[in-house]
């Protein structure tokens, strides 16, 4: 049987890098081998496109110290133009080889340069086909306040929030004085496009405002500062329906707090106590029913493809959806697979299936 061939792109430039390259790991240990013949091209931190050694990166996990990619000289060449699909190798010794012609593109990149539509965009003008979503539903998922704006106008209940930039912040007094106050405490401050937790910051007093924002504007030139939802935090995986089907979306995963103020990084990616992650989460089933419609809907509404996690918060009484992950984290015990698993799809079936929803999707 002739193997699909998959370039697997990872690493990044984003600050998320190293869970990325977890993730691939991930990926090469699980993928069906049968059926598929992997390229695993590694982007390290600067932007250069290599080709990584298969075993070796199938040794990256999660742990004490997070894998990153080290440039070894070799420069991955994509094709010329959408009328071929062959990549080629670039050498140390300045020889090029080629790698034959790949079927499907796997961009498992998290945060900026990656995940926002950037390497979406260049696929689609070569032609190639590639899990996940588009370039429109990345960027619209990348950054949470145009992905609230569109929820809201879809009749999904998000958070109250402020977006903002230092400009205007120094410009415009009523921010401070008025519409930030009136979210009331304690509130989130974030970058407004960046992922796992990255720059995120708690703030239970005014005074430290300050500090949350210079962390945030670190990742990112505008920053979202958000009321603080008192509820469960609760999330479902969602995949797009095959040949035009309906959404689907899995059984409810819960982030249980045990001593931790939120999910943080360290508490995703680190292992750090205080957190649970809860799988299947104990939800009645018409408020599973009603969580996985709003998902769906959610997906639906930034024009999704191939996958995301939606997050929510539950107060009880109602879902109010935190976040939209276009590209969530995908190591075999992240809760996007976990979730999937708990639905009764494994992670290797998970993987095959996100695949062939690459290679059938019309971009």
């Amino acid at each position: 049987m002739t193997r699909t061939r998959v370039a697997l792109l990872f690493g990044g430039r984003s600050s998320e890098h190293e869970i990325s390259c977890a993730t691939a790991g991930g990926v090469l240990g699980a993928i069906d081998r049968d059926r598929f013949e992997v390229v695993p091209v590694g982007i390290t931190r600067e932007g250069a496109f290599t080709l990584q050694d298969d075993e070796t990166v199938r040794a990256f996990t999660l742990g004490d110290s997070l894998p990153e990619l080290s440039d070894n000289g070799t420069r991955v060449r994509f094709p010329e133009s959408a009328a071929s699909r062959e990549f080629a190798v670039r050498h140390l010794d300045g020889t090029t080889e080629s790698l034959g012609e790949i079927d499907v593109a796997f961009p498992i990149l998290h945060g900026p340069f990656g995940e926002d539509g950037t390497i979406q965009g260049m696929l689609e003008m070569l032609g190639l086909p590639y899990v996940g979503n588009g370039v429109l539903a990345s960027a619209l998922g990348m950054d949470k306040h145009f992905t609230k704006t569109v929820l809201r106008g879809a009749g999904i209940e998000v958070a109250p929030w402020v977006r903002v930039s230092r400009g205007e912040l120094a410009r415009d007094p009523g921010l401070r004085e008025h519409r930030i106050p009136e979210l009331g405490l304690p509130l989130f401050v974030k970058p407004a496009r960046a992922g796992s937790s990255v720059g995120v910051s708690k703030v239970h007093a005014w005074d430290e405002l300050d500090a949350a924002l210079d962390l945030a504007f670190a990742e990112d030139h505008t920053v979202l500062i958000e009321s603080a939802i008192v509820g469960r935090e609760v999330e479902c995986a969602v995949l797009q329906g095959r040949e035009d089907g309906p959404t689907r979306v899995s059984v409810a995963g819960e982030i249980v707090f045990t001593g931790r103020e939120f999910y943080d990084f360290d508490a995703k990616y680190r292992d750090a106590p205080g957190i649970e992650l809860v799988c299947p989460a104990d939800l009645a089933p018409a408020e599973l029913e009603r969580m996985q419609d709003i998902a769906a809907r959610a997906f639906d509404a930034i024009g999704g493809r191939g996958l995301a996690r939606v997050d929510f918060f539950f107060t009880g009484e109602q879902f109010v959806v935190n976040e939209i992950n276009t590209m969530p984290g995908f190591t075999p015990i992240s809760m996007f697979p976990a979730c999937w698993l708990a639905s009764g799809l494994s992670y290797p079936d998970l993987i095959t299936e996100l695949i062939e929803l690459g290679l059938e999707t019309p971009r």
